[in-house]
């Protein structure tokens, strides 16, 4: 089966050495914005400074 999803970061075709992206230039742009914080993964948690809701 082949996968034809897009490159991640460009949608250009993914290339199976550096799937899910093109080139290791997409994978490396990619990897940037994780480590810049440009990605975030949502929680419930309360932001800093803020007391969590009492339990109900």
């Amino acid at each position: 089966m082949v996968d034809e999803r897009p490159c991640a970061v460009c949608n250009r075709p993914a290339k199976p050495e550096y799937r899910p992206f093109c080139s290791k230039r997409c994978a490396d742009v990619d990897l940037n914005r994780w480590l810049s914080e440009q990605y975030r993964i949502p929680t419930e948690e309360p932001p800093d400074g803020e007391e969590p809701p009492p339990d109900a």
